[in-house]
């Protein structure tokens, strides 16, 4: 599911808001988890999961097209950890299968 089919989604649950005013809550959502994230905290959504950042270290990496080493800076990267919830929904489906 893209952004724009979140925000179709959400506006055909709620009719009584108009399409500008769920694309405002939506992006209120994503920039709050984003600017969240950047200050270095955390944001758990229950039932759902936890986003958070995590460091990488600097490393030496590989231009694909021509073989050169190339450094790469350490950088902080978003993570994802589902919750209980979630990861039991998902596995319902392989559970129904066997």
């Amino acid at each position: 599911m893209i952004r724009s089919e979140l925000v179709q989604k959400l506006c055909s649950d709620f009719p009584d808001l108009s399409q500008r005013e769920v694309e405002n809550v939506v992006s209120a959502v994503f920039d709050s988890i984003t600017d969240q994230l950047a200050q270095g905290g955390r944001v758990e959504l229950r039932g759902f999961g936890a986003f958070s950042t995590r460091q990488r270290d600097a490393r030496t990496g590989r231009n694909p097209r021509t073989g050169e080493a190339v450094e790469v800076d350490a950088k902080r990267v978003p993570y994802f950890k589902p919750g209980k919830e979630m990861r039991e929904r998902l596995n319902l489906g392989e559970i129904a299968a066997q």
